[in-house]
């Protein structure tokens, strides 16, 4: 590793990438779904690997690239909250979530050409998320669908919110027959992690695949990341009471559909980037045909 003098990230980035890549006038950019590498499902203790980059794609745009992951997950109970008043099962709710939806990751290792690049073990990566997203901006984290959990969003059952609605209702009759302590509810959920929501990617923008290879993360999830709150009851049972006075909430089957129903267990990578034209392509490599390629990482002030 490389250390260089302090300064900002968009000077260094100035002064250690090409100005302007331009794509080969056909694509702006387009999305690519990348499948995992290992087999999935994948358990809580089994490692996910996946492609960060697509042979379609001159240049990966990190910045605009995300992995996205369908959990699946039993939250246990140690009681049937028998004492629980009817008239209020329906319209009491509990959000059971990730703060952030990167807090899932608990370690990851970067690989580059089928090498570990030297310092990017991460043993902790919950905390190290965490830390970084109290430094995030409100605007950022507000905008992003199954992203970050906001206190106030869920109550407004925001698609920003990165987690599930469970009703009482629901937990009593998935558990009502069981006989065992814990009893186990199923849940399944969408989450969203954009990769400069990782701290090693947070000061990566465009990375040209084609020259310097492909870039792989291996990681393992966190069971242990996920917290709940219960909804604001004013507004749960506001909402309940007006949905059950329209047709959605109507007797017969096909009235309401449970979407989980269309979920499966699986991840991808989304990975945004666009092919460039060829004179670009030999501005690129006579630039760094005597240099190494900088990636800046993010600097935290601390107090």
């Amino acid at each position: 590793m490389h250390l260089q003098q302090l300064g900002t990230i968009e000077a260094t980035l100035k002064s250690n990438s090409i100005d302007a890549f331009r794509n080969d006038g056909e694509h702006h950019y387009s999305i690519k779904e990348i499948k995992p590498e290992s087999q999935m499902p994948a358990l809580f203790d089994k490692e996910i690997l996946i492609s960060l980059s697509d042979s379609d794609h001159d240049v990966t745009q990190i910045q605009n690239s995300f992995l996205s992951i369908v959990l699946s997950a039993n939250v246990l109970f140690v009681n049937k909250f028998d004492g629980f008043e009817k008239a209020y099962k329906d319209g009491t709710v509990l959000f059971i979530r990730l703060k952030s939806a990167s807090e899932i990751i608990r370690e990851y290792t970067i690989y580059h050409r089928g090498r570990t690049i030297d310092g990017t073990l991460q043993n902790d990566s919950t905390t190290e998320q965490f830390i970084y997203n109290t430094v995030k901006s409100r605007s950022e984290k507000n905008n992003r669908k199954h992203n970050h959990s906001l206190y106030e969003n869920i109550h407004k059952y925001d698609t920003s919110a990165c987690g599930t609605y469970v009703t009482m209702r629901e937990i009593e009759d998935a558990i009502k027959d069981q006989v065992s302590v814990p009893y186990t509810i199923h849940i399944r959920f969408r989450l969203s992690i954009p990769l400069n929501d990782i701290l090693v990617f947070s000061g990566f923008t465009d990375y040209p695949n084609s020259f310097f290879g492909d870039l792989k993360i291996k990681f393992k999830i966190n069971p242990n990341a996920f917290v709940f709150a219960q909804v604001n009851p004013i507004i749960s049972m506001a909402k309940y009471y007006t949905m059950n006075r329209t047709d959605l909430m109507a007797s017969g089957p096909d009235k309401l559909k449970n979407i989980d129903l269309l979920f499966r267990n699986w991840m991808t990578a989304n990975m945004s980037g666009y092919k460039a034209t060829d004179d670009c392509l030999q501005r690129v490599r006579e630039f760094y045909a005597n240099r190494p390629f900088v990636i800046p990482a993010q600097r935290v002030k601390a107090w």
